[in-house]
């Protein structure tokens, strides 16, 4: 991709940024920056592209991006709504590899540190009990000062480094490319998607979007993106209908149409395809997970 690069600020005391949102990034755009991010999203849904990934993102989620990964929170439609029990609540701190100094990484008691961010070039999500004590640790790092920024910062890498519940976001073969002459259209491309995408999309009107002919569009969405537009697409439609399963307020069938499918045999063939799942499958997994994690 070739996205927008974003100048992260950092206070004249400070070697690193950390701040709360309590609300969605309503500017946000598919960006990258040299620093890396560390995100906790306490309270917020929507959609999360993170390379060449694309999945939904949740209540609890941490995520780490490496430096220079492209990525972009897309919250969902009700978090503009202005109802406070629905409001986003998040955490996200910056900082460069080298905020230490440039010899930190260099040091044998840092391998662990050093192997995670050079990991974190794909975008790793934190799960599990490692996700709760990093939770933890983000609410204590928001307040801290002076010295003890630097020493929690430091505790919760190492926790991350030293846990096996991490999950990679973009794929190992992912190289993004960081040139700021295609970034508006992406941009534009991505946006008509995402706002039509419950509406048939054709090549003709796509590309007219982009300012392509529609002989070259397929070739250029595929180059910029790794991705085909179809299959960029149907990812996203399948991650809407997840988070409808998960809110669990429709019926299968009429997830399929909200979702923007045309037919209940395309929508569940996709479905399985990229899930593993079916959509019933799907849906009670989760609301058995639900329950356990609430008891």
């Amino acid at each position: 991709m070739k996205p927008h690069l974003l100048r992260v600020a950092t206070g004249p005391a400070q070697s690193f940024s950390v701040r709360r949102d309590t609300i969605p990034f309503f500017n946000n755009k598919w960006h990258y920056h040299f620093e890396i991010e560390l995100i906790y999203l306490e309270k917020g849904t929507g959609t999360q592209f993170v390379g060449d990934h694309i999945s939904n993102f949740n209540h609890g989620d941490i995520v780490l991006l490496g430096s220079n990964l492209p990525h972009y929170w897309r919250f969902d439609d009700s978090q503009f709504s202005g109802n406070q029990s629905i409001s986003a609540d998040i955490t996200v701190a910056h900082f460069k590899e080298n905020f230490l100094g440039e010899k930190f990484l260099q040091l044998p008691e840092s391998k662990l540190i050093k192997d995670l961010l050079d990991r974190a070039r794909r975008g790793v999500k934190i799960t599990g009990e490692t996700r709760n004590k990093v939770a933890a640790l983000m609410h204590m790092l928001l307040k801290a000062e002076s010295l003890m920024r630097i020493l929690l910062l430091l505790e919760i890498l190492e926790c991350i480094a030293g846990s096996n519940e991490t999950i990679y976001l973009s794929s190992v073969g992912f190289a993004p490319s960081l040139q700021q002459t295609e970034k508006e259209r992406i941009n534009t491309i991505y946006e008509y998607s995402i706002a039509n995408y419950m509406n048939p999309i054709t090549l003709d009107e796509i590309a007219s979007v982009a300012n392509i002919s529609p002989h070259s569009f397929c070739r250029y969405f595929k180059t910029h993106t790794g991705k085909t537009y179809s299959s960029f697409l149907i990812d996203f439609k399948v991650g809407v209908a997840c988070r409808l399963l998960i809110e669990n307020k429709l019926s299968i069938q009429q997830i399929c149409f909200e979702s923007g499918f045309n037919n209940f045999a395309n929508f569940y063939k996709a479905f399985k395809k990229i899930t593993g799942k079916t959509p019933l499958v799907y849906q009670n997994d989760y609301i058995r997970t639900d329950r356990m994690a609430n008891r």
